[in-house]
C-alpha cells in the first residue's frame, strides 16, 4: 500500500469472498459452546454472514462491528493470509 493509500487491505476467505484485515478482531474454530453461541446470537440479529458457498464450517472470523463471518477455510489458513498481506502491505512502503 503507498502512502497516503486509503483503500482498504482485503484478504480471501474462501470462494472468492474478501473481508476488509483491519475490520477483523479474531478467527476462531467453531468446535466450542461459546463460539457456536456467539454464531446463534448473530443469526438472530441479522449479522451472521455465510462465506461458506454451503461447505462445512471450519472458522469463524468476528469482526469490530459484531458481524460474524463463516468460512470452508481452516483458521490457519485464514491467518497465513492475514500475515502475507500484512507483509506485502510494509513492503509497499
Amino acid at each position: 500500500m503507498k502512502k497516503g493509500d486509503l483503500s482498504p487491505v482485503l484478504v480471501n476467505v474462501g470462494f472468492g469472498n474478501v473481508v476488509a484485515a483491519a475490520r477483523v478482531v479474531a478467527i476462531v474454530t467453531p468446535g466450542s459452546a461459546p463460539i457456536k453461541r456467539l454464531r446463534e446470537e448473530a443469526r438472530k440479529s441479522g449479522k451472521l454472514i455465510d462465506a461458506t458457498e454451503g461447505r462445512r464450517t471450519r472458522s469463524i472470523i468476528v469482526t469490530d462491528s459484531d458481524h460474524i463471518i463463516l468460512s470452508a477455510l481452516q483458521a490457519e489458513t485464514i491467518t497465513q493470509r492475514f500475515v502475507e498481506e500484512k507483509e506485502v502491505a510494509g513492503d509497499e512502503e
